[in-house]
């Protein structure tokens, strides 16, 4: 089982009325709850661990993993307010406000951490779950507690916004890549943390370091995989874009998807990859993102979706 860890929220988008006025509608979100619905989706077995509202909010948030098949055995209930996430688009690109104050993923301690069956051989991190008190102490913990017993995946997808003191967030993404066998990063993330530095050498201080596999995205440009010995990159597909919500989120759970499907569930299987093993996995994870951008919101491709890909303007 793949289990993603972190933020399950709700995402306000501006829609238009049938007044003519812009009104905000709420749909189910978060970095890594995205992950888990793709996971379930494109056929992975997979688990959601972070706080779950008991209120109408939560609720939904409830129904949609199950309803993409994720398991909520891990999940936590509570009374605490869902985390609620305001977004603006400019030019296709989402701008983000949070209201997280006391949230029902925040508030997550290390008390909270479960104690994981065997069956749990991949645990996902990233995002805004990384940032706040308690609860990005509790992720950071349960990453130490497991790296080197299973596969650690983590995608940062930084939101600058929300990051008030960046040096403790710094020290917080470095313990993580110290534990992570894989590390997916955007572009944008690559700019905010290292703005000077160069992506490839950035990458092979990462995989001298342990982690087995980098992956850059980059939008319209493609994406690149760097392990310690090998490069490869992948085109992007040609589609028509509605919006880029959870397009990253995609992109990571196709290539998590692909990783089960094949079997490599070990950091030294991620590792050992060949060339024509990362080609399969960046093609993958980009068919799939493809999917997603060509309709509006997070609502990634179920697995069957993936096979008629034409249906999307895709090519």
């Amino acid at each position: 089982m793949i289990l993603c860890c972190g933020e399950a929220l709700t995402d306000f988008l501006p829609v238009k009325t049938e007044a003519g006025d812009f009104a905000f509608q709420p749909f189910n979100g978060g970095s890594i709850y995205n992950v888990a619905i793709a996971l379930g989706r494109l056929g992975a077995d997979v688990g959601f661990f972070g706080g779950v509202s008991e209120d109408l909010f939560g609720r939904s948030l409830a129904e949609g993993l199950r309803a993409s098949n994720v398991d909520l055995s891990f999940a936590v209930r509570s009374e605490r307010p869902t985390t609620l996430a305001f977004v603006k688009f400019d030019e296709g690109d989402a701008e983000y406000a949070f209201v997280d104050d006391g949230s029902a993923g925040r508030m997550l301690s290390e008390t909270d951490i479960p104690n994981l069956p065997a069956t749990v051989t991949t645990l996902h991190f990233g995002s805004i779950s990384l940032i706040p008190k308690p609860g990005g102490a509790t992720f950071e913990t349960m990453a130490v507690r497991n790296a080197g017993k299973r596969l650690i995946s983590l995608d940062p997808n930084i939101r600058p916004g929300l990051i008030r003191d960046r040096d403790a967030y710094l020290r917080r993404f470095e313990a993580l890549v110290g534990c992570a066998d894989i590390l997916k990063l955007s572009d944008a993330d690559l700019a905010w943390l290292a703005p000077e530095a160069d992506a490839g050498t950035l990458a092979h201080e990462w995989t001298d370091r342990g982690v087995g596999l980098v992956v850059l995205t980059r939008g319209r440009e493609g994406s690149i995989a760097f392990t310690a010995g090998d490069k490869v990159t992948c085109k992007p597909r040609q589609v028509r874009v509605a919006d880029t919500i959870g397009a990253g989120d995609t992109f990571m759970a196709g290539m998590l998807a692909y990783l089960e499907n094949a079997g490599v569930q070990t950091p030294e299987g991620v590792a050992g990859m060949d060339r024509n093993a990362l080609t399969a996995a960046l093609d993958f994870a980009t068919g799939a993102a493809a999917i997603t951008v060509s309709r509006s919101g997070a609502n990634p491709p179920w697995a069957d979706e993936m096979n008629n890909g034409t249906n999307f303007g895709i090519s």
